[in-house]
């Protein structure tokens, strides 16, 4: 896809963060934009904030997580804008833990919205994109943390490396179909990301009761420092229309990349110099 403009976006977790803001640059690019989250006051602030940049806009209240649902948004986008071209699987929540302490009803959770919630957005809008013969593009939100995993984060870690994994055979499955694939792969942005596991289905402490502790305060902290999630949806919709696979942000985390597979590289060559795989 060379230009937003006159395209058609539905974008998911779009009453805030980093779905705001990809909608709105999309807005700016001369893009209509099909708004989709839980939150129906937060999609009619949007919607009223992107309507005042000129542009056309719709909202829908929809769960990832359930098929149907995204099934229903589909539908009510087509009903709007007749055609979908952009889709943005962006809505995610955040959990962490330690093995043997983390809830199954958490991981059913966390893996059900990640990670389901973006093969439902492929599943069901692949055949309307493809449809009209135009083109389009996917945009699924991983992170940094989908190539680089920390200790405390394995739930959050799993789910955005899956998507990695996912978009990346997608990329080779839809270009013959005229669809861009791309996995953004964020580190630090200026959202409500650190707070969305308070939703998670085995309860716990409330925000405000988390407030003192000092390992919420940390991630709260870092999270506030982040970059402005406008910055990354400009840059987002740079690299749709450059047709960019790994939309990276943070110059300075490459080294993490390079570690990493310095290790492959390193534990790889340990197998092929062992000799027992030797003409294998």
């Amino acid at each position: 896809m060379t230009s937003i403009s006159g395209k058609t976006a539905f974008v998911t977790g779009a009453a805030s963060g980093l779905g705001r803001a990809m909608a709105h640059d999309f807005a700016k690019r001369g893009a209509n934009v099909m708004l989709a989250d839980l939150n129906a006051d937060g999609l009619a602030t949007v919607k009223s904030e992107i309507e005042a940049l000129g542009a056309q806009a719709d909202t829908v209240v929809c769960d990832v997580a359930d098929l149907n649902a995204i099934k229903a948004a589909a539908k009510a986008t087509t009903d709007r804008f007749c055609k979908v071209h952009i889709v943005v699987n962006n809505a995610g929540v955040a959990i962490g833990g330690q093995p043997g302490e983390i809830a199954t009803e958490d991981w059913r959770w966390i893996v059900d919205i990640n990670l389901l919630g973006v093969a439902y957005g492929v599943e069901v809008f692949t055949p309307l994109i493809a449809s009209h013969g135009e083109g389009g593009h996917f945009i699924n939100t991983a992170s940094m943390a989908g190539h680089v995993a920390a200790p405390g984060m394995g739930p959050y870690n799993a789910t955005k490396y899956a998507v990695v994994g996912y978009s990346e055979a997608l990329k080779q499955e839809l270009e013959p179909r005229k669809i861009g694939v791309s996995v953004l792969c964020p580190a630090w942005v200026k959202t409500n990301i650190h707070n969305t596991g308070f939703a998670k289905p085995s309860g716990g402490p409330t925000q405000e009761e988390a407030a003192s502790d000092p390992h919420y305060q940390q991630m709260s902290a870092v999270i506030e420092s982040g970059i402005d999630a406008g910055l990354v949806a400009s840059w987002v919709s740079d690299c749709v229309e450059a047709n960019r696979l790994y939309i990276f942000t943070h110059p300075q985390f490459a080294g993490f990349i390079d570690m990493k597979y310095a290790q492959i590289k390193a534990d790889y060559d340990a197998a092929a110099k062992d000799g027992r795989f030797e003409g294998v």
